[in-house]
């Protein structure tokens, strides 16, 4: 089974909720579990192979021409991820489904939160650098949809644009970094870069790709100076704090670290800034979530807290180090997701996450209570629980490390009592909630949830328990594995069990818990302390700065953008006469030695044509028709060019687009002034005169010197390899259909997404119909002569012949999909010019926008179909077989590509042109009338 799918299950899966909402809460959630259950148990049968010290890769081809690939890589780090990543998120599936309301569309839920899992899935077991970073980023945008899910919430969406800016920025850093880092080592495969450490890191630009890298990770991971979005992020579902804030999103920055770890570690350099980062970061928010009275805030500085260590650990001189850190990776997950599931309930069942009104909650939902105290004590690190183990290791690293030389002695301490911290938020949590007298004035009386709602808390509080008491049977082989995947060699003997008798890192447990008890027994005193400050407010802070960002902004437009188009245009052709002009100063000789082709009649008449054309358009442009007129012929000589200088697909090409664009501003004309007032002044005339003459000389200089030097082009090879490798002759359709496939399919996209684009806006248009024309003569009475009717309507079957023609033989001879679907589209058209819309409306029923999905989802399955047979996406397939009667004959896969180009083609153009038309048509007016 290709890994591939273990992206792709979850992935197809965000389309599952979109349907099967209506069928019910309970079928939907079903239904959505599925193909995420399915992913975990490929990933399960993966597991035995990686307990036994493999590494799976496998690699799809995608453009191996130019190093692109798809390529998965599963080892022990990326199984410990997909376990967290799929098993916490099916846990978050059962749990959202009685914790959203009625009111809140499900489906989207369930959509938004499937397409961040396959983000995350894609990050854990991508190989390819690029390739994880296009993942990366679709983390941030489906975390933004989450974070903003109650878009009608200030806080949601002011949250969710902060999420977004601080990691993106932060993902725009990683580009870069992973950009030079795959230029250091001469490949983006992550296998090849992981072995390449000491390369990179004696490579001079090594800092910088170390910041960079770094920048990404903090920022996603919350650290310290950006740790400020993350509670700011608490306005999401209670599901997604759960899952994205726990257990996945914030833990993608320590994965990279993680994953990196062999590469950029090792230095004194990473030892500084990745420890001092971690350090500060554990201390922040361990302190200020001591304050916070509301539930989720003082999970989310806990979260930022607990992340910090994670990072510390991962900035300290040793394997061990590296080690507990994996290991914290499991139980922070575990207890912490825990704890956002139980909020949520308290939440839900309740009316409020004010822990200075959720009181004595103990006698209303005990047992809810009691799984919520279980899972605290886990974070507070308290023994017989998994957060007391990894915690102690933490301890025992920060002794056996010399980060900061002579005073390394102050990060145990200070993690001691960062530690103590903990022991007092958790106290907080558990006393104020849960004990602490009866509620006062909650919105309602709160009872325990429903019965299936705590099915996931129950099964993370059991691992906190069964971790805590058999780690190594628990969890001994997955992190062994996890570990040696981030170290790359054999993993330093460790013990998990329970006690390893009286040493000092349990003599600093104790003391975090009894300096925890303390400062939770004295917190009147801190509480008066803090008080005396302002808490800022990163939020307003972050809108402040938006606002004054776009302030300025608008302040430059305004000074750039005077509304005058000549003043543009005259700003870029200067722009662009600077930069290509001063280049050809320096020029000493701009004729080559390559043989000038001789003069003839008909090219120099064509020339004198194409030129004097092009100066009556300009002289004449104010009156419309006629300028149109003249810009017509301008075209038409540019296709004789084409085709006398054997370029016939060009000719072919350019003749259809001339006849399109023609109908296109003949539409447009109806709508403008026959002719318009001269509105430039002789000053401004000279002006462009003179600056568009000298453009043309440069350009012409340019043209002349590239056209007389002999150059090595790449025609040769297309030339040589079209039949054989591309099965037709026709060399320019073989390049567009087969060779730069991947191009044209991107082209037809861009032309599809354009057409719809321009149908809305037409769609919303209110413009005013003349009915005279600028000498004050009426329209005529018949918009529809009954000899253009007959004619067009003969011409229709000959056109589609035609097209079909050209569309056939495009593969060896001048035609293709592209010509094909511009003489079908221009048959159509003439068919709604010469019998109006109503006349077509019941004799085409076609509707142009499923034409033009059809087109590319034809286009995109044909490049597909070439991994069923192992081949990069694209690969053309072809053969000659012979029939009686008919001969010989040849069969070919980019035929198909060709359909959807063709079908594309005629989509966009007809939902263009035969749109524009109905804005003079009276079904407009019954539009208008209706609206």
């Amino acid at each position: 089974m290709n890994l591939l799918w273990v992206v792709l299950l979850p992935l197809i899966g965000t389309l599952v909720p979109l349907f099967t909402e209506r069928f019910g809460r309970n079928i939907c959630t079903l239904s959505v579990a599925l193909l995420p259950a399915w992913s975990l148990i490929l990933v399960l049968m993966y597991a035995v192979d990686i307990f036994d010290g493999q590494a799976i890769r496998q690699t799809i081809e995608w453009i191996p021409a130019i190093g692109l690939d798809l390529s998965f890589r599963l080892d022990g780090l990326s199984l410990l991820f997909l376990l967290l990543i799929l098993g916490i998120g099916l846990l978050v599936i059962l749990y959202a489904r009685y914790y959203l309301s009625a009111k809140d569309s499900m489906g989207q839920f369930f959509a938004y939160l499937i397409l961040f899992m396959s983000a995350m899935v894609g990050i854990v077991i991508s190989n390819n650098l690029i390739q994880l970073w296009m993942f990366w980023e679709l983390t941030s945008i489906s975390s933004f949809l989450l974070i903003s899910f109650w878009s009608h919430k200030s806080e949601a969406r002011k949250g969710a644009r902060m999420a977004l800016t601080v990691t993106g920025a932060g993902g725009l850093a990683l580009l870069a970094g992973l950009l030079m880092i795959g230029n250091m080592v001469g490949s983006y495969d992550l296998d090849t870069v992981l072995a390449s450490g000491d390369l990179i890191r004696s490579h001079a630009a090594y800092p910088v790709a170390l910041v960079l890298v770094l920048l990404g990770a903090f920022t996603k991971s919350a650290q310290f100076p950006f740790h400020f979005w993350l509670p700011h992020a608490m306005s999401a579902p209670t599901p997604v704090s759960a899952y994205l804030h726990s257990a996945t999103m914030v833990k993608a920055g320590i994965f990279l670290m993680a994953r990196f770890y062999p590469a950029l570690a090792g230095t004194d350099l990473w030892f500084m800034i990745v420890s001092l980062t971690g350090l500060i970061t554990l201390l922040i928010g361990a302190y200020v979530a001591l304050f916070k009275h509301d539930l989720k805030g003082l999970l989310a500085y806990s979260t930022i807290s607990h992340l910090g260590l994670i990072t510390l650990l991962l900035g300290l001189n040793s394997d061990l180090a590296a080690v507990a850190a994996v290991f914290h990776i499991i139980n922070h997950a575990i207890f912490k997701a825990s704890l956002f599931m139980a909020a949520g309930i308290i939440d839900h069942e309740s009316g409020s996450r004010d822990m200075r009104k959720l009181n004595g909650l103990m006698k209303y939902m005990p047992y809810t209570a009691t799984l919520a105290i279980v899972a605290a004590l886990s974070m507070a690190g308290v023994p017989l629980l998994n957060g007391f183990l990894s915690k102690e290791m933490f301890f025992a690293e920060t002794l056996n490390q010399s980060t900061l030389g002579s005073l390394s002695w102050m990060i145990p301490l200070l993690a001691t009592v960062g530690a103590a911290f903990s022991v007092a938020y958790s106290l907080r949590f558990i006393h104020d909630v849960f004990f602490n007298g009866e509620p006062i004035d909650l919105p309602k009386t709160p009872k325990e949830p429903p019965r299936y709602m705590k099915v996931p808390v129950e099964i993370l509080v059991a691992l906190c328990l069964l971790v805590g008491i058999f780690p190594a049977y628990v969890v001994g082989d997955l992190l062994h594995v996890a570990a040696s995947a981030v170290l790359t060699h054999d993993v330093p003997v460790h013990s998990l069990a329970i006690w390893h008798g009286l040493n000092i890192p349990l003599f600093m447990s104790f003391l975090a818990m009894v300096g925890g008890a303390i400062i939770y027994y004295n917190r009147r005193h801190l509480f008066q302390f803090q008080s005396q400050f302002d808490e800022p407010d990163a939020k307003n802070i972050f809108e402040g700065g938006v606002q004054s960002i776009v302030n300025a902004s608008e302040r430059i437009i305004s000074a750039l953008e005077n509304g005058s188009l000549q003043r543009y245009m005259f700003l870029l052709l200067l722009f662009t006469l600077v930069m290509a002009g001063l280049p050809l100063l320096g020029l000493t000789q701009n004729i080559g030695t390559r043989t000038q082709i001789p003069l003839d009649g008909a090219t120099v008449t064509g020339a004198v044509l194409l030129v004097l054309s092009a100066i009556a358009t300009v002289i004449w442009y104010r009156r419309r028709f006629l300028a149109l007129i003249f810009l017509s012929v301008v075209g038409l000589m540019v296709s004789l060019i084409f085709a006398k200088f054997s370029a016939p697909d060009l000719a072919l090409t350019q003749l259809s687009v001339e006849i399109v664009t023609i109908i296109l501003l003949l539409l447009a004309l109806f709508f403008l002034p026959q002719s318009t007032q001269k509105e430039s002044t002789n000053r401004r005339l000279s002006g462009d005169l003179l600056i568009s003459g000298l453009l043309g000389c440069v350009i012409g200089t340019i043209c002349f010197a590239m056209l007389t030097t002999p150059l090595d082009t790449i025609s040769d090879f297309f030339l040589a390899n079209s039949k054989t490798g591309g099965g037709g002759t026709n060399v320019v359709n073989v390049i567009l259909v087969d060779f730069r496939g991947f191009d044209t399919l991107g082209e037809i996209t861009v032309l599809g997404i354009a057409a719809l684009g321009i149908f809305k806006l037409i769609a919303k248009m209110r413009i005013y119909m003349p009915v005279r024309d600028d000498a004050g003569r009426a329209w005529s009475n018949d918009p529809h002569p009954m000899m253009f009717e007959m004619v067009s309507q003969s011409l229709l079957p000959l056109a589609i012949l035609v097209s079909v023609y050209i569309f056939l033989r495009g593969h060896n001879v001048p035609g293709g999909g592209f010509i094909a679907g511009l003489i079908t589209a221009v048959a159509i058209i003439q068919q709604y010019i010469a019998h109006g819309v109503q006349w077509i409306k019941p004799r085409i029923k076609i509707d142009y926008q499923w034409l033009i999905a059809g087109g590319i989802l034809i286009a995109t399955t044909t490049g597909l179909g070439s991994w069923i047979f192992d081949e990069p996406f694209l690969s053309t397939w072809f053969d000659h077989f012979n029939l009686p009667w008919v001969g010989e004959f040849e069969l070919a896969s980019a035929m198909l590509f060709d359909l959807g180009v063709y079908l594309t083609v005629v989509g966009s153009v007809m939902l263009i042109l035969a749109n524009l038309g109905k804005l003079t048509t009276s079904e407009r007016f019954e539009m208008k009338e209706n609206d």
